[in-house]
């Protein structure tokens, strides 16, 4: 079931189309990667579903109902530009965000301590943001974004600026918060971090959508029939061995290892580049390549922007 719904929505800026006819479903309790490179429309679409502008045409549907402006207390969204106030105390400023976000004193001041002892930040509550470190005020961000438990949150590169002790702290909570019932919007620039937490993605560039889908099958999809084997034993010219139409893309050598990546024509399977060197090496590794989500952004990005320069 789809907590958000986006049906064929777009957005104008003057003569500037900045979202045409964009159409995803998020998937309830689900990290979804909404990915694209500078200027794709990713912020435009976080800010229509933050209710901070609205489409020109279509719609946002939050539980099948049309977003309205109640639905802001059961969103929290985390920008990439952080927004603490330097100069306020960082626990009068959580406590202030935290009510704007409908919660009681009470009860944000509980959960609020609550999460500032997890955080190990218990200590700064009394000081002012602008004495705090980078590190400790995204902290601070985070916390109030997620303490009113909204059922969607809207994480905008959330590991920037983070050394990779608290990029783990942070990466742990944004699983558990999953587990606990949230859904996750998760934009980031970083492909390793969505091969390692996103479920699904969508891949907006020049305003469109050109992918989407669930990660792994996405990989899958786009695998290219290439093989790396790791091999002893041989000192010869692997290509030598290998039947025409065969495809030595890479090759190296380091501690009596030798590693090559091969692609195989279509139609061709594993079982015949095996029977082509098993008789001549000693095989260490045999593995199909499948694709990076890195691989995948860069050459669907790039398809785009030939089919531009071609178009023009």
């Amino acid at each position: 079931m789809a907590i958000l719904t986006a049906n064929k929505v777009t957005k104008r800026f003057g003569d500037f189309t900045a979202l045409n006819s964009i159409s995803l479903e998020v998937p309830e309790q689900s990290i979804f990667g909404l990915l694209g490179p500078n200027g794709a429309g990713k912020t435009t679409l976080i800010r229509i579903i933050n209710q901070i502008t609205g489409p020109d045409e279509g719609e946002i549907l939050f539980n099948n109902q049309k977003l309205k402006q109640n639905h802001v207390e059961i969103i929290g969204y985390l920008p990439e530009e952080r927004g603490l106030y330097k100069k306020m105390g960082v626990g009068e400023q959580a406590l202030y965000l935290a009510q704007l976000k409908g919660l009681s004193r009470h009860d944000a001041m509980t959960r609020l301590k609550k999460w500032f002892e997890k955080f190990e930040i218990e200590d700064w509550w009394g000081k002012k943001v602008e004495e705090l470190s980078k590190g400790m005020q995204q902290k601070v961000q985070f916390i109030v974004t997620v303490v009113h438990e909204p059922r969607l949150l809207i994480f905008d590169e959330p590991f920037s600026g983070f050394d990779p002790i608290n990029v783990n702290l942070l990466r742990d909570e944004i699983l558990e918060l999953r587990s606990n019932g949230a859904t996750i919007i998760f934009s980031t620039h970083n492909m390793a971090s969505v091969e390692e937490l996103c479920d699904d993605i969508v891949l907006i560039n020049k305003a469109n959508k050109i992918l989407d889908g669930k990660v792994k099958d996405i990989r899958w999809q786009h695998f290219t029939n290439t093989y790396q084997v790791n091999y002893r034993n041989y000192e010869n010219n692997i290509a030598e061995l290998l039947a025409p139409g065969f495809e030595l893309l890479e090759s190296s050598y380091a501690d009596d290892t030798h590693s090559v990546k091969i692609r195989l024509p279509k139609g061709t399977g594993s079982g015949e580049l095996l029977n082509a060197i098993l008789p001549h090496m000693s095989i260490a590794s045999f593995a199909e390549v499948i694709p990076s989500m890195n691989d995948i952004f860069i050459t669907e990005v790039n398809a785009v922007s030939a089919n531009s320069i071609l178009e023009s």
